[in-house]
C-alpha cells in the first residue's frame, strides 16, 4: 500500500470515527432530554391534578354568590337551589353515553398541553392579562347600582376561579386562535367575544353602530350581521395590535346557560329548513344514531332528533366536528386568559347591556334591541322548554350534557341543573 493510499484510509476512517462520535453524543443527550421531559410532564400533572380536583371536592361555600332569582332557570321551583359542592364528575367528552371518573377540567388541561404554543417572542408577555377596574366616569344616574354591584360579583368570581384552578392561566393553543372570536370596535375601544345563542346577533348590530356602519339596529339584517363582513375580528390584527388592544381596551363576554343555549342552537339549525346546518350536520347525525333511517332522512338530513343530537355531542369519535353554536364558551372566549372586564349574561341581557353602554360612553339613544333574530314566532327558549327537551333523555344523558359543560357551569357560578 503506497503512503497515498495509507493516507486517505486514514482519513476516511477519521472521519467514519468522529461522525459516530458526534451521533453517539447527540443520541445520549436527546435520551437524557426525554427522560426530563418526561419527570417533568408527570410531575405537572400530578400538580395540576392536585389543584383541579381539590377545589371540586371541597369547595368553598363563600364561592358561590347568588344574584337575581330568575337565574335558576333549570330548576324546579318547588326544589331547593343546590350549589356546586361535592360532586363526582364524568369525563365530559366521553364516548357516547359511556361514564368514566376523570374529570372534563383535567383532560381539557392535558389535552391543550400537547397544543402547539405562541411563538417564543410573544409568549414572553405578560399572561394573563390583568384586570382592570371599569371605568364608570360615564354612568348618568344612580339607577344602575344593583347592575354594577352583580357586575363586580361575577368579575370577582371569575377571578377567584381562574387563580383557583391551576394550569389554567397558560397559553395553550396559538394566539391567533384564542383571539378569534373577538370582534372590535375601535371607537369606542371596545372587545367583545361573540358567544353564538347569548345575544351575539344584537350585540354585533350595537357594534355596526357604534362603529358608523349604520344608524340604528334595527336596520341591519341577520345576513348583513353575520355574512357582510362588516366587523373586524382581534386575529386580523398583527401581534402588537392584538397585545395593544387586549391591554387597554374594555373587554366583554356575554354567556348563557349551557343546556338553554345547546337546546337554543338545536331548535335554531334542526327544526327550520337550513341549507348548511341539515347536509353537512343532519346527514351525518342520522346515518351514525338512527338504526334503520329511510333514504329521503339519509339524503337530506332534515329531522334530527334532539336525543340523537345529544349522542352526537357526547361522542368522542362524532362524524363532524364541533360547531361555536354548541362549543363550550371556555374554549371560544378563553375567559382564563382573557380576564374580561363584564360578564354580561342572557338571562339579564337588555339590563346589562345597557349598562355596558352607559359604561362606554355610547350615544344616550342607543339603546340594546329586544327583538328576536329569527323564527319570531317560535316561543323563546327558556327553563319550561329546556325540561321538555329534556324529559326525552335518560338520567345518565343528562348527567353527561352537565359533565361536557362543566367549565361553563363552573367558571361562571350557573347553578347546577336537577338531572
Amino acid at each position: 500500500m503506497n503512503p497515498k493510499q495509507v493516507f486517505v484510509s486514514v482519513l476516511v476512517f477519521g472521519v467514519a470515527g468522529l461522525l459516530f462520535f458526534m451521533y453517539l453524543q447527540v443520541w445520549i443527550e436527546e435520551h437524557h432530554a426525554g427522560r426530563v421531559d418526561k419527570r417533568r410532564e408527570q410531575k405537572i400533572t400530578s400538580v395540576t391534578r392536585e389543584k383541579i380536583q381539590k377545589p371540586t371536592i371541597n369547595q368553598n361555600p363563600k364561592f358561590h354568590m347568588p344574584e337575581d332569582p330568575k337565574e335558576n332557570f333549570l330548576l324546579n321551583s318547588k326544589r331547593p337551589t343546590r350549589v356546586l359542592t361535592k360532586t363526582n364528575h364524568s369525563q365530559g367528552e366521553s364516548q357516547a353515553l359511556s361514564k368514566t371518573t376523570a374529570s372534563p377540567t383535567i383532560r381539557m388541561t392535558e389535552k391543550h398541553r400537547r397544543t402547539n404554543t405562541l411563538p417564543k417572542k410573544f409568549g414572553e408577555m405578560s399572561w394573563p392579562l390583568a384586570i382592570h377596574p371599569l371605568n364608570k366616569s360615564l354612568v348618568r344616574d344612580d339607577k344602575w347600582k344593583k347592575t354594577d354591584l352583580t357586575q363586580e360579583m361575577r368579575r370577582s368570581f371569575l377571578q377567584e376561579f381562574c387563580k383557583k384552578y391551576g394550569g389554567m392561566s397558560h397559553f395553550q393553543s396559538r394566539l391567533f386562535h384564542v383571539v378569534s372570536r373577538i370582534y372590535v370596535e375601535d371607537k369606542h375601544k371596545i372587545l367583545y367575544c361573540e358567544v353564538p345563542k347569548a345575544g351575539c346577533s344584537n350585540w354585533k348590530r350595537i357594534l355596526m353602530v357604534l362603529s358608523g356602519l349604520a344608524p340604528s339596529t334595527y336596520n341591519i339584517s341577520h345576513d348583513a350581521v353575520h355574512y357582510g363582513k362588516y366587523l373586524k375580528t382581534l386575529d386580523s390584527f398583527d401581534l402588537r395590535g392584538i397585545y395593544t388592544r387586549l391591554n387597554t381596551y374594555t373587554k366583554a363576554v356575554f354567556i348563557r346557560d349551557p343546556m338553554e343555549r345547546l337546546v337554543s342552537a338545536f331548535r335554531d339549525k334542526f327544526e327550520h329548513p337550513n341549507s348548511y346546518y341539515h347536509p353537512i350536520f343532519g346527514k351525518a347525525i342520522i346515518k351514525k344514531y338512527r338504526p334503520n333511517a329511510c333514504e329521503e332522512s339519509l339524503n337530506n338530513g332534515s329531522g334530527v332528533k334532539f336525543k340523537e343530537f345529544v349522542h352526537y355531542l357526547l361522542d368522542s369519535h362524532r362524524p363532524v366536528g364541533m360547531d361555536i353554536h354548541w362549543e363550550k364558551v371556555s374554549k371560544l372566549c378563553y375567559p382564563c386568559l382573557i380576564n374580561y372586564d363584564f360578564v354580561g349574561k342572557f338571562e339579564t341581557l337588555e339590563e346589562d347591556a345597557n349598562y355596558f353602554l352607559q359604561l362606554i360612553g355610547a350615544p344616550k339613544e342607543l339603546k340594546f334591541p329586544n327583538f328576536k333574530d329569527r323564527h319570531s314566532s317560535d316561543e323563546r327558549t327558556n327553563a319550561q322548554v329546556v325540561r321538555q327537551y329534556l324529559k326525552d333523555l335518560t338520567r345518565t344523558e343528562r348527567q353527561l350534557i352537565y359533565d361536557f359543560y362543566y367549565l361553563d357551569y363552573l367558571m361562571f357560578n350557573y347553578t347546577i341543573p336537577f338531572l
